[in-house]
């Protein structure tokens, strides 16, 4: 009944399944955020040197000191607080199992939960299993930015939790500094916790600055901060993550968390923390994700298309408006068919039906790919033609 309950509130439910459209059709994935960069050689290094040592038990469910240590270095150096390694860092299975736990650890019966769409699958789910009401708040297309008057309208004596992404994994937009200050206005005396997803929180492009919660004193003091390894280093599939926080709510936190997981692996741990005091990603890889994103747009520049310029992670949305009067969905399905690339229809990230003209697509990616990919956008472009009295709005 439960699964059955969640099945109906998962955004996205009745588009298409990707990965078997990629299966049935033999399609180029542009959809999922699988890259073609590689793990730097010394971190691979480290980690066989680990896996190889006598290193393969359980460690602290909340994960070994020295790599708590060295994240604590990297947040104070990158955004100025210092969180305690000791009693305010955890070491997680990834982002997606930390978002499950801190959902799990502080929302109750009938808690209202703050979830902004576009969104991802995994967020819905977990407040719904823990008996919290979601309550949704939908960006607005082209910009995507949050109106703040309008979201403070939404507050209610039961909002126990905000979620915010930084930046939105499904449009690549940051947060600006204002963003964050109406952010901590907001919630100024109040008892909300905010869970800031920053998974790719240091991927951004155009020489804008990271933010961050980690940023904002008055933010951190009811925040709880997931990020990921993933996308800094190409470890997607290590499934390694950290969550940060003030003792007071951490500590509820790990109690949660030792029940939903065992620990994390030690190699990979001790391969991380060795790895984090010499690393440089943002001199090379960083450059990279814009040098991809940056090509694929050139390709896209004569086109009807819009592309909304991703200021960070690995995807961006494009509005075909212009092009086809087809719902996302189709859209999607028809190049897949006829054109042999998948990208994600816009509705996917939403909990109800939307007439948004947008697909999204993950630009890290071969270039032979991205120009594939580009070339079928084109042959969409000359096979949907709109008459040019329907309003495509």
């Amino acid at each position: 009944m439960i699964q059955s309950k969640l099945l109906d509130i998962i955004p996205g439910k009745k588009s298409p399944k990707i990965k078997d459209l990629i299966k049935k059709t033999g399609a180029i994935d542009m959809a999922f955020n699988e890259t073609v960069m590689h793990c730097p050689d010394k971190l691979i290094n480290l980690s066989v040197k680990y896996l190889k040592s006598n290193c393969n038990t359980y460690s602290s469910s909340c994960g070994i000191l020295k790599l708590r240590e060295e994240i604590s270095r990297m947040i104070s150096k990158n955004f100025g607080h210092k969180f305690n390694p000791e009693n305010e860092i955890t070491i997680t299975a990834g982002h997606v199992q930390a978002i499950h736990t801190t959902i799990s650890t502080f929302v109750r019966n009938d808690d209202e939960v703050i979830i902004i769409e576009p969104t991802n699958e995994s967020i819905v789910p977990s407040v719904m299993l823990n008996d919290g009401k979601v309550v949704y708040f939908q960006l607005k297309a082209p910009l995507f930015k949050i109106e703040w008057e309008e979201l403070r309208m939404i507050i209610t004596a039961k909002t126990s939790m905000i979620i915010i992404n930084i930046p939105l994994d499904s449009t690549g937009c940051v947060f600006s500094e204002k963003d964050m200050l109406q952010l901590q206005k907001l919630t100024n005396g109040t008892n909300i916790v905010i869970l800031s997803l920053e998974t790719y929180g240091s991927v951004f492009y155009d020489n804008i600055d990271p933010i961050s919660v980690a940023k904002y004193e008055n933010l951190i003091k009811r925040s709880i901060i997931i990020s990921d390894f993933g996308p800094s280093f190409n470890i997607n599939g290590w499934m390694m993550g950290y969550c940060l926080g003030p003792e007071n709510l951490m500590s509820q936190y790990r109690e949660i968390q030792q029940i939903h997981i065992k620990g994390v692996s030690i190699p990979l741990q001790y391969a991380l923390a060795d790895y984090l005091p010499v690393c440089r990603p943002s001199d090379d890889l960083f450059q990279d994700y814009q040098g991809k994103r940056d090509y694929f747009n050139r390709l896209m520049e004569n086109t009807k298309y819009k592309i909304h310029t991703a200021e960070g992670g690995y995807f961006e949305m494009i509005d075909y408006s212009d092009v086809s009067d087809l719902s996302d969905v189709d859209f999607v399905k028809q190049m897949a068919k006829d054109y042999g690339v998948v990208v994600f229809p816009a509705s996917a990230f939403y909990h109800e039906k939307t007439k948004l003209k947008y697909v999204r697509i993950c630009f890290v990616k071969d270039n032979d790919k991205l120009e594939k990919a580009a070339n079928a956008f084109l042959k969409m472009q000359e096979v949907c033609k709109i008459p040019e009295s329907t309003d495509k709005r």
